[in-house]
């Protein structure tokens, strides 16, 4: 079994192949393009909550936790309504990934205690990191442990905060920081520093790894997508490393995995961007008297927005949100829909880019 890196001592000098550094130049010309991109859309929350909240269903999916656009979408995090158990664990997620950038962001630094609160985000409970021995990576099809941890405490608390301390660190000329990333990510997994939650919250790092070292401004890299195509490469990449030490293959994939989301991310801003700007001048023409900046970026946070987040967002009165939201409708701007006791405005063409 390779042996788990403390990191930098345990980077072998090889990773840096020509075929990585091939590939980090293209991983990161695509990462340079989707940041650029993000910044035309004027409000932050309109990512965060339809890209952000897509790369959380598709890191739980990995887990085997699957929801519909529709219960995802209906739900409401902020009043504690779930559509289903899973659309509850995606939200989960979001706002998991929303906790690390908030204080990465403020903080310009990841601590432990933020690690903590990531991950208890994730599974709903405060568990923190391992005590107890017992923990093992077992194949569901054959009964056979593929990998076991550290079990000992001391070692895991170590290794965590070497972890973080890499993770942080910005004085570092080498490795490429796409490929530490890759190197932080088998390292953070193998720890499997929790007893639950350790994947969702290792691909939560991977964002904000990204952000941490100005490689995106926002957290909205779909790279989960990427992961969940190819579960099976995925888990026998970070295998392949710990019994042969078969680094450029994992750090290869993950790169990989880094320019095809990138790309593919950047193509659904780009194509948000000039939905937003077609909507808001076809408004601006045919609603003038309700047009806002507001009620555009509404809209286009909430693909399915109701009468409660107008009123929210807004500052409305119920009688003026739901005059706004029928007017709307009967321009065709967005579809109205009944679920149960609740009606929403449905954003049907932005959902066509989120889900295509």
């Amino acid at each position: 079994m390779f042996p788990l890196l403390f990191l930098p001592q345990g980077i072998p000098e090889a990773v840096e192949s020509i075929a990585v550094l091939r590939q980090v130049a293209l991983a990161t010309r695509y990462l340079g393009e989707l940041k650029g991109a993000v910044k035309a859309i004027p409000n932050e929350s309109i990512l965060i909550d339809t890209l952000g909240l897509q790369e959380a269903k598709d890191s739980s999916a990995i887990e085997n936790i699957i929801t519909t656009q529709d219960d995802l979408f209906q739900s409401d995090f902020l009043n504690s309504v779930f559509f289903s158990a899973s659309a509850k664990e995606v939200h989960h997620y979001t706002d998991a990934l929303r906790t690390g950038w908030n204080r990465l962001r403020s903080q310009k630094i990841l601590r432990k205690s933020d690690l903590l609160a990531i991950q208890a985000a994730v599974v709903g409970n405060d568990a923190g990191l391992r005590t107890q021995a017992g923990t093992k990576l077992i194949n569901d099809q054959t009964g056979v442990v593929i990998y076991e941890p550290p079990q000992d405490a001391g070692e895991i608390e170590r290794l965590t905060e070497n972890f973080l301390d890499y993770f942080n660190r910005t004085d570092i000329d080498a490795p490429d920081p796409l490929v530490r990333m890759a190197i932080l990510h088998y390292q953070f997994e193998s720890i499997h520093p929790f007893y639950d939650g350790n994947g969702r919250t290792g691909r939560i790092l991977n964002l904000l790894y990204l952000v941490h070292h100005g490689l995106l401004d926002l957290p909205v890299l779909y790279l989960s997508r990427y992961i969940v195509r190819s579960k099976a490469e995925y888990y026998r990449g970070l295998q392949a490393v710990r019994e042969q030490g078969s680094w450029e293959a994992w750090i290869l994939y993950l790169l990989r995995g880094v320019e095809q989301t990138s790309r593919e991310t950047l193509a659904k801003v780009e194509k948000i961007q000039r939905l937003m700007q077609m909507v808001k001048l076809r408004m601006r023409s045919e609603l003038p008297n309700i047009y806002s900046q507001d009620l555009l970026n509404n809209l286009f946070r909430h693909p399915y927005t109701k009468i409660e987040f107008l009123e929210r967002d807004l500052g409305k009165a119920r009688p003026t949100a739901t005059k706004y939201l029928e007017r709307l409708v009967e321009a065709g701007f967005v579809r109205k829909t009944k679920s149960g006791k609740s009606y929403y405005f449905i954003n049907d063409p932005l959902m066509d880019i989120l889900s295509s």
